[in-house]
């Protein structure tokens, strides 16, 4: 898809306002839409329908979810995928002392993007190519948040965050409109320590924020 750079001016002056960032981190994030819209053109990384908004539907949805742990400097998403929320994130971090962002992928060829995007805009992000259930038995280190977007329901990103929420970590969860059934369906297995913050780029959206774990009996 071929899509003017009036266009994608505009929608970026649409997220920014929704999210700023200093002058530096849009440098960055004007890289790493550049390395992610090349890297689109033979490998599936976001839809196609999603390009023209790529800042709004992606960066900008990544982006608001700093607000909600601003202290935090150490980050860890599962299924990062075209580079979401991970690498914006650690765009806007990138001059934080100690800051990164553990970026977990099983897809080979999605891995391999994600470190090309690391190296294009220097950012502080390690690429974990391993399955997310493994990555907290092999990464010892205390975590300050573990995000993950458009990955598994909530019921699934549970079991997935649940050794990292338990070592204190707090669990940052975009979703959109189907985020009640999907605590809801959740309840059935957790007790959930959890609130929601509304999405500033999705009017049906939240971020479910969760503090605490506990396995039901028999789940």
């Amino acid at each position: 898809m071929n899509v003017g750079q009036g266009a994608l001016a505009a929608d970026k002056a649409r997220a920014l306002a929704l999210t700023p960032v200093s002058r530096e981190t849009e440098t960055l994030l004007d890289s790493f839409v550049e390395t992610l819209l090349l890297a689109t053109e033979h490998q599936n990384l976001i839809g196609p329908s999603t390009i023209p908004t790529v800042w709004t539907r992606h960066v900008a949805d990544s982006l608001q979810i700093l607000d909600l742990a601003p202290d935090a400097k150490t980050w860890v998403d599962f299924g990062t995928g075209a580079g979401f929320p991970g690498i914006p994130i650690a765009c806007a971090l990138k001059d934080r002392p100690g800051a990164m962002i553990h970026l977990v992928e099983s897809v080979g060829k999605k891995a391999a993007f994600l470190r090309d995007a690391v190296a294009a805009t220097g950012v502080p992000a390690q690429v974990h190519h391993m399955r997310a259930e493994d990555f907290p038995a092999s990464h010892g280190d205390s975590v300050d948040v573990v995000t993950a977007r458009a990955v598994s329901p909530l019921k699934v990103l549970f079991e997935l965050a649940f050794p990292l929420i338990t070592r204190g970590a707090v669990g940052l969860f975009p979703k959109g409109q189907d985020v009640d059934a999907e605590l809801t369906e959740a309840a059935r297995y957790w007790i959930i320590e959890a609130k929601k913050a509304p999405s500033k780029t999705s009017p049906e959206g939240a971020i479910v924020i969760v503090t605490g774990l506990t396995p039901r009996r028999g789940r």
